[in-house]
């Protein structure tokens, strides 16, 4: 078992590596005069492109099977696994879009996306843990690998929505949608500050430890980042690192609530600090900066497979989302729905893309309109994904 998991973390660690360097290749078609995407050819970078990347999925997919074979259940139970599983399914979701519309630009986002959040789901515990009860369920793999993969599909309208926005947002001047697309973009950057500093930290093996109150009880938090915000009430315990600035404020609730506050500062401040360096170096928004860059997409190309991507990720995810959810919920729990905070938002979730199908069908929202709402439904996705796993109590909290 030991070396199943040991090929599972190599064939992770081959796959992401791959999509970064297809990554880079992608990129190289933006200057490629043989590639034309008015019909389809493809230049030489692109085939290289898409070729590493099928073979980067093929590794993911070493990593997929032989991680299950370790464990004994579909590797989707934590937040380690389902967030791998579900840049995963943004990769073959990509894959499939690309051998239908041809549109490289398409990997030059879409990948460096998946690879967040591949990178993301990395700063979680890899261990593997035997099943509690009411996870020993085949609708575990039913339920999660429909969720997972609706999921994908809809933030891959999330891709080419950005890419439309860039593209036709007049980035000229800076007016009320620039500035909204910068923030899109900027929160990406933070995205990245995340992923940076908790990898430098946890390559240094930082460590700090805090003793807190919490209600009649006293509980340790582990802290894997110099504390800016200590627990409410929080007295240090280990010695030789950082002093905490100040407390993390009291009407802050849940399981290590000082420890994720410590942790989106960070963010936001390794973010900030990461965009500013860009803007230095660009000077100019990111979005200007790139837009000259995307001359060739054709803008309704780019809407089509926005919609596209949602009317197949739409019922995908109903199935997911709230079918098989609740058909698993009657089985595990003797009820199909119970107001839980992640039954809550799968539910929001649907009736957000609901929104937006029929916006677009019966009132004509093409086009720019179109575009932002999907960037507010991948909005909805992370904020279900992170913020309702990891800090909202609930029956599906991975805290």
């Amino acid at each position: 078992m030991d070396s199943l998991y040991s090929i599972s973390s190599s064939a992770l660690y081959t796959a992401f590596v791959l999509y970064l360097i297809a990554t880079f290749f992608f990129g190289a078609t933006i200057r490629d005069k043989q590639t034309n995407q008015t019909d389809g050819t493809r230049g030489k970078a692109a085939k290289i492109g898409i070729s590493i990347t099928i073979i980067g999925f093929l590794a993911q997919t070493v990593y997929f099977v032989t991680r299950w074979m370790s464990s004994g259940h579909a590797p989707v139970s934590n937040m380690f696994e389902f967030m791998t599983f579900f840049g995963m399914c943004m990769v073959l979701a990509f894959i499939i879009l690309y051998y239908i519309y041809h549109l490289t630009i398409l990997g030059l986002f879409a990948l460096p996306i998946a690879l967040i959040v591949i990178a993301y789901a990395s700063m979680f515990p890899r261990e593997i843990a035997p099943l509690v009860p009411s996870l020993q369920s085949d609708w575990l793999y039913i339920h999660v690998t429909t969720v997972s993969l609706g999921n994908a599909i809809l933030s891959l309208s999330f891709v080419t929505a950005l890419i439309y926005l860039i593209r036709q947002v007049d980035q000229s001047t800076l007016n009320k949608r620039s500035a909204w697309l910068e923030m899109v973009l900027y929160t990406l950057v933070i995205a990245v500050g995340f992923v940076f500093v908790t990898t430098t930290f946890n390559v240094m093996n930082y460590h700090a430890q805090f003793e807190y109150p919490s209600g009649n009880k006293t509980l340790v938090s582990n802290y894997h980042l110099p504390a800016i915000a200590s627990p409410h009430e929080g007295v240090l315990l280990t010695n030789g690192v950082m002093q905490p600035l100040f407390e993390t404020p009291e009407w802050m609730h849940g399981a290590d609530a000082g420890r994720k506050f410590n942790t989106v500062l960070w963010s936001f401040i390794v973010g900030s600090i990461l965009y500013g360096i860009i803007r230095i170096i660009l000077r100019k928004r990111i979005g200007a900066a790139i837009q000259p860059f995307l001359k060739k997409a054709k803008p309704d190309l780019l809407d089509e497979i926005t919609y596209r991507a949602v009317a197949i990720g739409f019922p995908v995810f109903t199935l997911g989302g709230l079918i098989f959810a609740a058909i698993w919920a009657q089985i595990a729990w003797d009820r199909f729905w119970g107001w839980d905070p992640k039954e809550v938002w799968a539910l929001i979730t649907w009736f957000f893309y609901a929104a937006f199908l029929h916006l677009r069908l019966s009132r004509g929202w093409h086009g720019e309109k179109s575009a932002w709402l999907a960037v507010g439904g991948f909005a909805i996705i992370m904020f279900n994904l992170v913020v309702v796993n990891l800090v909202l109590a609930g029956l599906h909290s991975y805290a």
